[in-house]
């Protein structure tokens, strides 16, 4: 391998300093709006207002601002600069926590619940991601944010009913504040400046292009799949903290050791299926078993919850199939996503994200008051039954990975040619070169990719200059 192969394989300090940093300020986000998911259906009935249908509000209000204000904040950024938008995102989320913590009615609640998706900064801490690293890096900085969005879920599990045990819903939301405050301070000392912004298509939609990845029947597929996975999870997490609290004498205070217990289990039990899917090619049927898995264990938690073992059991299953699945549908879209758009293909999966969790908040808070417990798993079981029957469409993708490279200015027609050249190199199975961007957009097999090739119609990589 030559030398600047080598240097292009490993991130530079720059990039270390910014995708370490800024997958810390997205986990602290998404810290605060997940710690009150295990905590809320119990020690809401201390706000005025409290019912099953205000706690499901509660819950997923967050996802039906954020998709409306994502994109926005996207554009916003574009025009006055990343850190500026990010400020203004993570204020108002601080914003939104202290109006949580200063009221006394579940309405006061919703509100703060609301604006703390207002602040829909995701897009924009991806967008600066891309600013401040190689194209050849940038999948590497991505999985570090996916890691931290996936560690930010257990640890709110744990922590949530831990401070909420001490210092009571108002404290809680005070914290969720505190570590909106405290992701301002790591942009503002650590994250690097960019010296410029740009669009990416990595990253950033083409908003001419929706039309175009809402008709590919395998990205729905997967768009309807991440909408019922948070569905699900929303709806889960209005019934399962009453259900962990009617088991005899197992206080709200002692929650955190349920969690505690199935979460690091459940990871232990992930990581050899995910390592199996991609050694093995065998994606898609890792992938249908886990929604499988799903079911059972929404089926398991609504006939078997009377006793405290059998729901534990049911939330190890749980947390194994959810983490499988989390972690295997943004891959998913990268390998099935046409390799120029998959930016565009990311928008409109996060967007169905984001929706999932409302409705699944607003049906599982209905369902909980009119059915209870029980109405609410068993629904949640029928959506992951429908979710199987839609996913058994889905072909197995490839084993293939988004890598880009840097070509230069070109015409359209030399983009065009340079297109063709590069498919016939052993290893790359999709290339799109877009003059504009003058950069080339592939899918390769890592395994069989001659990179020597590869790298000689590619520009020299230099350091992302930062202020």
């Amino acid at each position: 391998m030559s030398d600047q192969s080598q240097h292009n394989s490993s991130m530079n300090t720059t990039e270390r300093r910014a995708s370490f940093s800024l997958a810390g300020i997205f986990a602290l986000r998404m810290l605060g709006l997940f710690m009150i998911l295990p905590v809320i259906s119990i020690y809401g009935s201390e706000y005025q207002g409290f019912s099953p249908i205000t706690v499901g509000l509660a819950i997923g209000i967050y996802g039906l601002t954020q998709a409306l204000f994502q994109i926005p904040f996207g554009l916003l950024s574009d025009r006055f600069g990343r850190k500026k938008i990010l400020i203004i995102g993570l204020a108002i989320f601080a914003f939104g926590s202290a109006v949580s913590a200063l009221s006394g009615t579940m309405t006061g609640v919703i509100l703060g619940r609301a604006l703390q998706g207002f602040g829909a900064i995701s897009a924009v801490i991806l967008a600066l991601t891309a600013d401040l690293t190689r194209e050849e890096q940038r999948t590497k900085a991505m999985a570090i944010i996916g890691v931290s969005i996936g560690l930010a879920f257990a640890l709110a599990m744990v922590l949530g009913p831990a401070i909420t045990s001490v210092a009571g819903m108002p404290g809680l939301f005070w914290a969720t504040g505190a570590l909106a405050l405290g992701g301002i301070a790591v942009l503002l000392w650590y994250v690097p400046t960019p010296v410029i912004t740009q669009f990416h298509r990595d990253t950033d939609p083409v908003f001419t292009q929706f039309s175009r990845i809402l008709k590919d029947r395998q990205l729905l597929r997967l768009d309807l799949g991440i909408l019922i996975l948070h569905l699900i999870m929303t709806a889960t997490f209005v019934a399962l903290p009453q259900v962990l609290r009617e088991l005899g004498n197992f206080q709200a205070s002692e929650h955190t050791r349920v969690y505690l217990l199935a979460l690091p289990i459940s990871v232990i039990l992930m990581s050899p299926c995910i390592m199996y899917a991609d050694r093995r090619n065998r994606v898609k049927h890792v992938y249908l078993a886990a929604i499988v898995l799903l079911a059972l264990a929404q089926i398991s938690m609504s006939v078997f919850h009377q006793a405290l073992w059998n729901v534990v059991l049911a939330l190890i299953a749980y947390f194994t199939a959810f983490n499988i699945l989390e972690a295997s549908l943004p891959s998913l879209i990268s390998r099935l996503a046409p390799a120029e758009l998959k930016g565009t293909a990311l928008g409109a999966y996060a967007t169905a994200q984001n929706l999932g969790a409302f409705l699944g908040g607003v049906g599982g808070g209905w369902l909980m008051q009119h059915f209870g417990s029980y109405g609410v798993f068993t629904s949640c079981a029928v959506a992951a039954a429908l979710w199987l029957l839609i996913a058994t469409g889905m072909r197995n993708p490839k084993a293939v990975s988004t890598q880009l490279l840097k070509v230069g200015d070109l015409t359209e027609h030399e983009a065009a040619t340079l297109g063709a050249t590069l498919l016939g190199i052993p290893g790359v199975d999709e290339a799109v070169v877009v003059a504009e961007d003058g950069i080339a957009y592939l899918k390769v097999d890592r395994k069989s990719l001659d990179r020597e090739a590869l790298m000689a119609y590619g520009l020299d990589s230099h350091e992302p200059q930062q202020a």
